[in-house]
């Protein structure tokens, strides 16, 4: 079993053969428009639209829920609710919760061995959730790598 593959590149151009599932992190208010979201709404309008739907409707819209979205014929996209707000807190807080990232990326787990998939991330919960990759790492390591699923990591120039 190998670990994390870490590159430089764009995780909406998962760089994998097969079935491949993006994940990304999604925050609990409804709100799309900023970060990585930014990224996949230009590749691909699915997501946005069903998480649009989803907060709508409210079915199932809670912290540590996932729906998964197919793109294209071998790609899916994972939007993860694991971001409460979308407005960091003054002290030094951070707006990922990682319990509810953990429950996320266990689905992401199950979801990925049921088709056969490869994960494709960037630092989820990293960027504008404030979270740190030092957390991050050993939930992706423990519900993904642990289960033998191939997980990319994707870091920008």
């Amino acid at each position: 079993m190998g670990g994390i593959r870490y590159v430089r590149g764009d995780a909406t151009s998962p760089q994998a053969k097969g079935v491949k599932l993006v994940g990304h992190v999604c925050n609990d208010r409804g709100g799309w428009g900023k970060g990585f979201v930014l990224a996949l709404s230009r590749r691909w309008p699915e997501p946005e639209r069903d998480y649009r739907s989803w907060y709508r409707s409210r079915d199932g819209f809670a912290l540590g829920a996932v729906r998964f979205v197919q793109v294209e014929r071998y790609v899916w996209v994972a939007n993860m609710l694991a971001q409460h707000g979308t407005r960091r807190p003054r002290r030094g807080g951070v707006l990922v919760r990682y319990d509810a990232l953990d429950a996320c990326l266990d689905a992401l787990g199950a979801k990925a061995a049921e088709l056969g998939a490869s994960v494709h991330l960037p630092r989820i919960g990293c960027g504008l959730a404030g979270g740190r990759w030092e957390a991050v790492e050993p939930l992706v390591e423990g519900r993904l790598v642990a289960r033998g699923i191939a997980v990319t990591v994707y870091d920008t120039d």
